[in-house]
């Protein structure tokens, strides 16, 4: 691990995102609440807190932060019958929680995945990556990709 003995705690905050490609059919039982196995939406946002509170325990060398803050908002997209997750985690620490904010949406991924499969087993996460990193020695930074629209104007 890195030593980070001598930095200050500073407010961290950290945005990520990812999608999960479910299928028509798949989409509009999830858009009903008729999923066989409960509701993916409820159960990935429940699962991308406890990632967010486990990812010291799976990603070696990872610094185990005190988490002050974590929130997951997922986006159904009829054009392309995905769902998109986005996790927010902040905490006053030593390190950044961008490993915090990529855990959380992986697990909300997987659990979407998990209890989609059932009905689709042709299912595609993709686009896992970090939106927004803020606080410590950096400061702000931007993803070069951009952010969207809904988010921009919040950065």
């Amino acid at each position: 691990m890195i030593d980070v003995s001598d930095k200050q705690p500073t407010f961290r905050k950290a945005l990520a995102t990812g999608k999960i490609i479910v299928g028509k059919e798949t989409f509009e039982l999830i858009q009903t609440k008729k999923m066989p196995k409960g509701d993916p939406i409820s159960l990935a946002e429940i699962a991308a807190v406890l990632g967010v509170k486990k990812t010291s325990d799976i990603i070696p060398l990872c610094h185990p932060l005190p988490i002050d803050h974590t929130a997951t908002k997922i986006i159904m997209n009829e054009d392309d019958f995905s769902l998109e997750v986005y996790c927010v985690v902040s905490a006053h620490a030593k390190t950044g929680v961008e490993m915090e904010a990529i855990m959380g949406v992986n697990t909300a991924l997987i659990t979407i995945y998990d209890l989609s499969k059932i009905v689709n087993p042709d299912l595609r996460i993709e686009g896992i990556k970090l939106l927004v990193k803020q606080g410590g020695k950096s400061g702000l930074w931007l993803n070069p990709g951009g952010l969207p629209d809904f988010l921009s104007e919040l950065f």
